[in-house]
């Protein structure tokens, strides 16, 4: 029989000690993330009224053997910190100091995890664009990996989707289908695939595949009965689509969260020892990222859009209206799926942001070098504007995956006006809208690690092209995870150190929507303020405004015709705008973002802007190691 759908003993248990925790008692914070090769610890401190990042130090994470234990990583890390702090957080017994005194200990201490591959999922819905989406979004949403979503009508045939799940070993499953109320019979089909599979897990051989039921509420007996063979930990929360035209995705992610927590965690060398110094449930990496870009959307009525590129994969986040959204782009990544961004974006497109002509011998053996020695970086200038060519068309095409995915609900009725007949959004059902874009956050090696920042600007905005006026900032040591699950035990810290010291503010872009003509006027701009400018932008034209991290001022902006800045086409806008270790950026090349076909205009192109914005400085040629 399943559980009932309630929190576990051990999760209670914490939440009840969050719960118990007074948010203006804590002064001394402790955060881990454990990453699958490294642990990261930061120690936040309140400090001047407020709350700052004070310390940060990192190890070897240590979930494999030889060791097989996570704690000497995170003791490790945390020593280090200490050292650096002139505090000792860590006793004789091998435990964290808690609570805090004046020279010792911390107030609490949390942590990530996205050690042994992180959270992977596989999902299951009826019908592929409605249930089985929902579900995807929920497992998304709570920081797992998808490994596969199997659908009635996903095209393959019952006894290939039983193999495939047989072939899987996941860490759960979530299965959703049916409005509350609806027919039953299609999802007890897909309860029927999965049980006969009985899919093994993949940490562990001594305890069930857990199941989390999400789907009609009819329709729970008749899956129970499908589970009750054993082999299952099965367990029911409310329904993902109680009706069409509402999704409910909290009960499933706070029930991924738990599973995620005993099951998962609990299987992992040395975990079980860790939560219990946690004082708040350990959470998947990328649903703490999750977490704190919400945090900080809700708390500043803000539109927010967050990338993390890895080696392997890129992870992208959103926040439009309250409404969250992520994906996992598998296979475009900067090192172990470079090759892939390459096949899937062309060659020649990857080429056409490279300003010299380059040998596609030798450029094919840089990319099976990258493959074959991922940690290596580029060692010429030459060699530096490739990989970030490269880097463009993998952010190009992960948000695209994730704009044809955040899309309001399928299958359900809308209006639609004359604006939305011609509209060239994905689809014209993508909640995703640049223009309504308030801040861009960017994190992952060759975000982060640029050596110029001027660089990292510069891909975001060649990337993502937003549109109208936008912030554009990246993440300093990868913070976001550690405030993610801060912000579970206390908000107001959590968005004073994601303001203050997690992220690095490169600056504001304008940038106009629109085809511009090539040396006419785009836009005319005044700045009034901490600095005084006045000027006008041409078709086809960067200019970068020199505007320091304290500086603000206030733009107006007059499009020309046809031109839009975020009043609509034509219209005059008013905003405040901020500075950054690049400065403003006007951007009158249009939206959406071409470049000429002739290969020497390109080149000739893509140089002036990169001129325009002083990308590679010539004093910088000698790529810092």
């Amino acid at each position: 029989m399943p559980r009932p759908a309630t929190r576990t003993k051990a999760v209670d248990h914490l939440m009840s000690d969050i719960t118990a925790i007074d948010p203006e008692k804590i002064k001394v914070i402790l955060a881990t993330d454990c990453g699958s090769t490294t642990t990261k610890a930061i120690l936040i401190q309140f400090v001047d009224g407020a709350y700052r990042q004070t310390h940060r130090g990192e190890a070897p994470t240590t979930v494999e053997k030889p060791f097989a234990d996570v704690t000497m990583g995170v003791i490790n890390s945390v020593t280090e910190i200490g050292e650096l702090a002139g505090r000792r957080l860590v006793g004789d017994d091998g435990r964290i100091i808690s609570p805090a005194t004046e020279t010792e200990g911390c107030d609490i201490y949390i942590s990530t995890s996205s050690a042994g591959g992180g959270l992977q999922m596989m999902v299951a819905g009826v019908i592929a664009e409605m249930t089985a989406a929902s579900a995807k979004r929920a497992a998304l949403g709570a920081g797992s990996i998808v490994m596969d979503v199997i659908a009635a009508n996903d095209g393959r045939r019952p006894h290939d989707q039983i193999q495939r799940i047989r072939d899987l070993r996941p860490d759960m499953i979530l299965i959703s289908g049916g409005t509350d109320g609806g027919t039953t019979d299609k999802v007890v089909q897909i309860a029927e695939l999965v049980a006969p599979a009985k899919p093994q897990p993949r940490f562990g051989s001594d305890y069930e595949m857990p199941i989390i039921y999400a789907g009609n509420k009819d329709a729970r007996d008749a899956v129970s009965s499908v589970f009750d063979e054993g082999g299952f930990d099965l367990q029911i929360v409310d329904n993902l689509r109680p009706v069409l035209e509402r999704e409910n995705l909290s009960p499933a992610r706070d029930k991924i969260h738990d599973i995620f927590l005993e099951h998962v965690m609990a299987q992992a060398p040395g975990y079980d020892k860790l939560m219990g110094w946690t004082g708040a449930p350990i959470m998947p990496t990328p649903g703490a990222v999750g977490d704190i870009l919400q945090t900080v959307a809700r708390l500043q009525g803000i539109n927010v859009v967050g990338v993390d590129i890895g080696g392997a994969t890129t992870d992208v986040f959103s926040v439009f209206d309250e409404t969250f959204n992520r994906t996992v782009s598998a296979n475009l990544g900067m090192s172990y799926s470079i090759s892939n961004v390459c096949a899937e974006a062309t060659m020649p497109n990857v080429l056409r942001w490279v300003p010299f002509d380059m040998d596609e011998r030798e450029l094919r053996n840089h990319v099976k070098n990258k493959m074959i020695r991922p940690t290596t970086i580029p060692q010429t200038k030459e060699a530096l504007m490739f990989e970030q060519a490269v880097a463009r068309e993998a952010l190009r095409l992960a948000y695209k995956q994730h704009k044809e995915f955040a899309t309001t609900l399928k299958g359900v009725q809308q209006q639609r006006t004359v604006g939305d007949t011609f509209s060239q959004e994905t689809g014209g059902m993508t909640i995703v809208n640049n223009m309504k874009l308030d801040l861009l956050v960017a994190s992952g090696g060759v975000l982060s690690h640029a050596p110029r920042m001027h660089q990292t600007a510069m891909l975001l905005i060649d990337a993502f092209e937003p549109e109208g006026v936008t912030m554009l900032a990246k993440d300093s040591i990868f913070m976001m995870p550690h405030l993610g699950v801060l912000a579970s035990v206390h908000p107001k810290a959590a968005e004073q150190v994601f303001d203050r010291d997690c992220l690095i503010y490169l600056g504001t872009c304008v940038c106009a929507k629109g085809s511009p003509k090539p040396g006419k006027l785009c836009f005319k701009y005044e700045l009034s303020g901490s600095l005084t400018d006045s000027g006008e932008i041409a078709g086809g034209e960067l200019k970068l405004i020199e505007m320091g991290m304290d500086d603000r001022a206030k733009i107006i902006l007059t499009p020309a015709r046809g031109i839009d800045l975020g009043a609509g086409p034509g219209k005059r806008v008013e905003k405040e705008v901020r500075g950054g270790t690049v400065g403003l950026i006007l951007d009158g090349r249009g939206r959406s973002l071409s470049l000429p076909e002739d290969r020497a205009t390109c080149q000739a192109t893509v140089q002036g802007w990169l001129d325009s914005l002083d990308v590679y400085a010539e004093e910088k040629e000698a790529v810092a190691v």
